[in-house]
């Protein structure tokens, strides 16, 4: 499945659905001691008329503070969606489903 993030007089610009997971597996990874959860449902992307929202399942390192890290997660994959996409992001739900060691 594709969204289409602009159209104009000379043709449109979509996303794929693995790129955007991509850009949200990225930037969670980009925050020390997170990745996405490995299984199905490790992340849920809901997009409306240019809005997303985002829904993680997340495994941060042990001894990491949680909130700190969910936080900074929620914080780089808003901008990313919003700067590479123009999507206007209505919310990032997080949740630590799991410890590394």
């Amino acid at each position: 499945m594709t969204s289409e993030l602009a159209a104009g007089a000379h043709g449109s610009v979509s996303v794929t659905d693995a790129a955007l997971h991509q850009i949200v597996a990225q930037a969670v990874e980009s925050v020390e001691g997170a990745r996405l959860r490995k299984g199905r449902r490790r992340l849920t992307l809901t997009i409306d008329r240019g809005h997303v929202r985002a829904d993680l399942e997340l495994a941060v390192a042990y001894g990491r503070v949680l909130p700190e890290v969910a936080g900074a997660v929620q914080q780089r994959v808003a901008d990313a969606l919003a700067r590479m996409c123009g999507f206007a992001v209505d919310a990032v739900d997080v949740s630590v489903e799991e410890l590394d060691r």
